[in-house]
């Protein structure tokens, strides 16, 4: 399902794209139909740096649960970030 709502924010991290490693600065997730992923619709996060062009970009279109898993593997190593090792 298309809901043509998007999340924009910025970043602060690298992405490796066509030509090499680049800083990205702002991020795009939002449902739509994949360009490319087996799906009829995806996830789709772009990861971008629009002061280098359009081509500075790296995407990725999932599948939903493949999302879900993916965002909730972040939060829990963000989570064992913050975990201090008993001494």
């Amino acid at each position: 399902m298309c809901t043509y709502l998007t999340k924009r924010l910025e970043v602060v991290g690298s992405g490796k794209g066509a030509t090499g490693w680049m800083r990205v600065t702002s991020a795009s997730v939002y449902l739509d139909h994949p360009a490319h992923a087996p799906a009829d619709h995806t996830l789709n996060v772009d990861l971008l740096n629009p002061a280098l062009g359009p081509a500075a970009r790296v995407a990725l279109e999932l599948e939903p649960q493949s999302a879900r898993q993916l965002a909730e593997a972040i939060l829990e190593m963000l989570a064992a970030e913050t975990v201090t090792p008993a001494a």
